[in-house]
């Protein structure tokens, strides 16, 4: 890639309009690595308020077998109010025609399926909402619920984001993921071979690996036949396994200068067709390291980078 795809400029090109991603997080969600069901205590750096300004905590967690959802009014009322106030906080800072609802914290599809159809079809019914983006892991969605995202599909824009983080199995192992990377590659080409658009989450700066590493993930990935990706650095917030292993010594988070330099490699390995949807990401709510405090100024490095590496913007 010599020109930097965004995911904006997909959204600009197909629809000709300014379209918006409103995040949205639904109380009584979890993960399977944080209820039992393939480990506890979730992933190592996992803490979904870092991630989600909606992020809502929940007693009561919803899996694949549950088999009745108390929390469902409760969820349809939060679903319709984060939409709502995020999008009069959107109006005059971007001035948006359209809005893509995006399924955020937790694990998205890992509910009953007749939960997941209210809460999709809530959604769609929301005034200029064009479609839907999940976050979901790869062990967790049934085929009963991927088939009928690939009928949504014919009507409205779906995207399902999979949360890959490294194709390193041992690394996978060493993060308390709870699947190995054979899970991701059988779930993509499921969902590809359904039609529909897939985004992968990428973590640069994860425990042991080497930008070698790193490099191989990003070349798996793009193996895999996604059609946009997230790259992400692992930084360090309280209340998770991976802040106390740092505050111990035993973790050292990826540099600013290291980050960059693997992200401009990246992007030049990507295809003209596979967009970008995030470059870093960064939260006040952390420990370390303090470069992820600040991402206006990220952003700023990073697009220096990208222009010095003959990547237009």
């Amino acid at each position: 890639m010599d020109k930097l795809y965004t995911f904006g400029k997909y959204l600009r090109k197909k629809f000709n309009k300014n379209i918006k991603k409103v995040p949205v997080s639904i109380p009584g969600f979890t993960c399977p690595n944080i209820d039992g069901t393939v480990a506890r205590g979730g992933c190592v750096f996992c803490e979904n308020e870092s991630f989600s300004p909606n992020f809502q905590k929940e007693k009561f967690t919803l899996n694949l077998d549950s088999k009745e959802n108390p929390l469902l009014q409760k969820q349809l009322n939060a679903l319709n109010k984060q939409f709502f106030d995020t999008v009069r906080n959107y109006k005059p800072i971007y001035n948006p025609e359209e809005y893509l609802v995006y399924f955020q914290s937790f694990t998205n599809t890992y509910a009953p399926f007749e939960t997941l159809k209210a809460l999709y079809d809530t959604a769609l019914t929301f005034p200029d909402v064009i479609g839907l983006s999940i976050g979901t892991r790869t062990d967790s969605i049934e085929d009963k619920t991927l088939n009928y995202l690939q009928d949504l599909s014919k009507n409205y824009e779906i995207w399902i984001e999979y949360g890959i983080q490294t194709s390193n199995d041992k690394t996978l192992k060493r993060i308390n993921r709870g699947h190995d990377f054979e899970n991701i590659e059988k779930t993509i080409k499921k969902t590809k071979d359904l039609g529909l658009n897939v985004c992968g989450h990428l973590i640069f700066g994860l425990p042991g690996e080497t930008q070698k590493d790193m490099l191989k993930s990003v070349k798996d990935t793009i193996a895999l036949g996604v059609d946009s990706i997230k790259f992400h650095p692992l930084y360090v917030t309280d209340n998770t396994l991976l802040a106390l292993e740092y505050k111990k010594g035993k973790f050292t988070p990826i540099s600013e200068e290291d980050y960059i330099e693997t992200l401009v490699k990246a992007i030049k390995m990507l295809p003209d067709n596979i967009s970008v949807q995030r470059m870093t990401a960064g939260t006040k709510n952390l420990l370390a390291p303090d470069w992820c405090r600040d991402k206006a100024t990220q952003m700023s490095h990073i697009h220096k980078a990208l222009k010095k590496s003959g990547i237009k913007l």
